[in-house]
């Protein structure tokens, strides 16, 4: 196998464990993002601070460097640019159109629901606030609002009724990522869980699949995710087959967390992310191969014999409380010393309220238990505003 040069575009928890698994097999990683220090640049070979936004910085790091692989770990990114790498012979993951896709929520939404006939929530889009309102009342309320670009899921809340859709409309602009000033509006699903189903579309192999994750969210963000799911077969087959229909039109290769929510009686898409998911972080302790070696391995056509579920397994995010430029942190002795608990920290170099700065790990002869030991590393672990002499 002849190493690689991979670069890529986002470069924080998640990316920092994917050039972790990149390394592992002795490719050249070029971590770029908007900031100096994030994470994956810390275990990167070398890094590039620009803005993803502009195809001139983007055209520029890709000349300096050359890489063989482009492969995106956010949603902020000039995506036309993309296609004119791909045009020059550079791999982007998945392809340059499907990340073209799936960076908006509008595009994929449409691809699902319009193009290949896939039930989801009803929606509509606002670029307006009076937008907004119109279509809120059409589809009713409760509903929920988001960007159609955003990271983690900031920006999104519940509206119950018209009072609150201004409030809806200023918070999912404020944490909009790019330029796009457009917000949508989806109906209210009543679930019984949210799934995240892992998805490995390979070069020359089957699409495979991980067991389904559950999570949690609170503010649009993930809290907590497990493994398994614990929901029927006969819904894990609907999932599989809805997913293999929309990762085939986007093509490619590399793994999708393929979002769902899951009532009674229904599979309902929600969303898709073409690269490693963050509630698949308890893929670290719950798999043979956690989802950034898949991810690398389905990238470089490398052999995935099998995926195992070792144990039931859970994870619980490490959140910040306040506004910090120099972290440390307090605690972690004390939840390592449980059986079957690991801990990551993500190595951030600041922190600001409910941002993700750490998550803890851990397995257990089933679900409710693994949750229960995750959470409970995970509250004892304390940021401290660490004093600088």
């Amino acid at each position: 196998m002849i190493p690689k040069k991979i670069m890529l575009l986002g470069s924080g928890e998640l990316g920092k464990e994917f050039v972790i698994a990149a390394k592992r097999f002795g490719n050249y990683v070029i971590a770029v993002d908007r900031y100096a220090n994030a994470p994956a640049m810390q275990v990167a070979d070398c890094y590039e601070v620009i803005s993803m936004l502009s195809a001139d910085d983007l055209e520029a790091v890709v000349v300096k460097h050359q890489p063989d692989f482009i492969v995106p770990e956010i949603e902020a990114i000039r995506t036309e640019k993309l296609l004119e790498f791909e045009q020059r012979g550079i791999t982007v993951i998945p392809t340059a159109a499907a990340t073209n896709y799936t960076m908006n929520r509008d595009r994929i939404r449409e691809l699902a629901h319009q193009e290949l006939g896939i039930r989801t929530a009803k929606y509509g889009y606002g670029t307006s606030l009076e937008e907004l309102i119109a279509i809120s009342d059409e589809i009713g309320f409760p509903n929920v609002v988001k960007p159609v670009m955003s990271s983690s899921g900031k920006g999104q809340s519940v509206v119950n009724d018209r009072k609150e859709v201004e409030k809806a409309w200023n918070y999912a602009l404020t944490n909009s990522r790019g330029d796009n000033q457009k917000a949508i509006v989806e109906e209210f699903i009543n679930f019984e869980i949210e799934i995240t189903l892992l998805t490995i579309k390979q070069w020359n192999a089957p699409t495979i699949f991980c067991s389904p994750i559950g999570h949690r969210q609170e503010r649009g963000d993930y809290q907590e995710s497990w493994q398994p799911a614990g929901i029927s077969e006969r819904m894990i087959s609907e999932a599989q087959d809805i997913a293999i229909k929309v990762t085939d039109a986007l093509g490619g290769a590399g793994i999708f967390g393929v979002e769902f929510f899951i009532t009674k009686d229904e599979v309902i898409f929600s969303e898709l992310s073409p690269r490693p998911h963050d509630t698949g972080m308890v893929t670290l302790i719950s798999q043979n191969l956690n989802e950034f070696e898949l991810h690398l391995r389905a990238i470089l056509g490398l052999p995935i014999p099998n995926i195992e579920l070792l144990k039931p397994s859970a994870s619980a995010v490490i959140l910040a409380a306040e506004k910090s430029d120099n972290i440390a942190f307090e605690g972690v002795a004390d939840a390592l010393a449980e059986k079957d608990v690991d801990i990551r920290l993500f190595g951030k170099p600041n922190s600001h309220p409910y941002r993700r700065m750490g998550v803890a790990l851990a397995k257990g002869s089933n679900v409710t238990e693994a949750r229960e030991k995750a959470i409970t590393a995970a509250s004892k672990i304390k940021l401290l505003n660490q004093q600088i002499s």
